[in-house]
């Protein structure tokens, strides 16, 4: 099928023929950024597509042989979707990445697989516009889409499945299908199947996004972030209750345990009081800023929280939120040489302070170092378990561990995608 695959475009190579094997191209088309398989498992052919056309005659390609297709964005993601368990044919979309359509007055863009988050908000940078959805790494936006990837500011602007508008998928025998009608970018509408949620999150099983119609929000006028630390995790989440409930318009809050912040520390050459921590950011205009941080600092102090740490300028906001952003990177320093594997687990708020406590109990007590972190907003925290895969009874210890989580009640644990850390 090679010269089949040829016929359509030039950009098709066998990752196995001694030409590639020591390309550096393979290794970032065939397994992803994180540790989840103990092995790579590559494709047996990557082809670089530029067009829907051409995906869609590649597509009927395979479909017609029964081979397996492997959708690529940019790899920033952790569970290993990208492995080629059973060979196949590796799409790696990266070459069709145009911005397509910017309609300002109506809010809205359309981008191809190949752009990314932080690509599409330089694009955008003179417009007034962005888009918010800020999983941390930055990732493709069709990728953001297929994995209803989240991120910090979704407490306020939501995640990808509240953003995205339409899709062009590309099925699995070729067949080219708009989720919400071709051109079709309305906000709402209640005829026929809501196909677009149905993709959004698929992770690539029921097709391959090669457009998304994402929604744009104004870039807001000011913005403040601040850093507050708590005597103990309940004080901390009661503190994001209260302030939900007093109908602060929080762009982000976000939470960091004692053992993630000590990590932080360490790696940022930081010096933050390691104690379970608020990360807080507000957006809006300068008088609505104001009451925004005079009502959440009476909330936070009701609620033992000291040692504010507030930044105004963009520089200083840049740093505090690094900081977060390299959770990741932090808790792989912590265990030089080791791998990391992250949960993922939702629940409602006032389940989170229980779940929390008994997660570092039960690491504590089997010996396993996992730093956690979270989109506290909405009851979402991650455990980030730093192993050496090449110790079997830490690996076995780690795997009950999560069995375990998974056997809590009143939450679902699903795995990170596109480093939504």
């Amino acid at each position: 099928s090679l010269p089949e695959l040829r016929s359509v475009t030039s950009n098709v190579f066998p990752v196995r023929s001694s030409l590639l094997v020591h390309s550096a191209e393979i290794p970032c088309v065939s397994q992803p950024k994180g540790f989840f398989f103990p092995s790579c498992c590559p494709p047996d052919v990557v082809v670089w597509p530029r067009s829907v056309e051409e995906v869609s005659a590649l597509a009927k390609i395979c479909h017609h042989h029964c081979l397996p297709i492997i959708p690529f964005g940019t790899g920033t993601g952790l569970e290993g979707g990208v492995g080629a368990v059973e060979g196949g044919v590796c799409f790696s979309l990266r070459n069709m990445d145009r911005v397509l359509d910017v309609h300002q007055e109506d809010f809205d863009v359309t981008v191809e697989p190949g752009v990314t988050r932080k690509a599409l908000n330089s694009y955008l940078r003179d417009t007034g516009l962005w888009f918010p959805v800020d999983p941390g790494a930055d990732a493709s936006l069709c990728g953001m889409a297929a994995t209803s990837a989240s991120g910090t500011n979704a407490v306020r602007y939501g995640t990808m499945r509240e953003n995205v508008l339409n899709l062009e998928v590309v099925l699995a025998d070729g067949t080219i299908i708009h989720t919400a009608g071709r051109g079709r970018r309305t906000r709402k509408t209640s005829a026929g199947y809501n196909l677009t949620n149905l993709f959004v999150g698929s992770e690539g099983t029921l097709g391959l996004i090669t457009k998304t119609t994402l929604r744009l929000y104004g870039v807001p006028e000011a913005m403040v972030s601040a850093v507050c630390t708590f005597p103990s995790v309940q004080a901390a989440v009661d503190s994001t209750v209260q302030v939900l409930q007093a109908g602060v318009p929080i762009a982000r809050i976000e939470f960091l345990d004692d053992v993630m912040i000590d990590a932080c520390n360490r790696f940022n050459s930081l010096s933050y009081p390691v104690a379970p921590t608020l990360f807080l950011e507000f957006h809006g205009s300068e008088k609505s800023l104001e009451e925004q941080v005079t009502v959440t600092e009476e909330i936070t102090r009701d609620n033992s929280g000291s040692d504010f740490n507030w930044a105004r300028d963009a520089e200083t906001r840049g740093r505090l939120w690094k900081a977060r952003h390299d959770a990741w990177y932090a808790a792989l320093a912590l265990r030089p040489g080791c791998k990391a594997y992250s949960t993922d687990v939702c629940v409602p708020l006032s389940h989170l302070p229980q779940i929390i406590v008994e997660t570092k109990e039960d690491l504590v007590l089997n010996r396993l170092t996992g730093p956690i972190a979270g989109h506290v907003g909405d009851g979402n925290f991650h455990c980030i378990m730093v192993m050496d895969p090449n110790d079997q009874d830490e690996v076995t210890r780690v795997q009950e561990f999560t069995e375990r989580l998974a056997r809590y009640c009143f939450f679902c644990i699903t795995f990170p995608f596109n480093t939504a850390l």
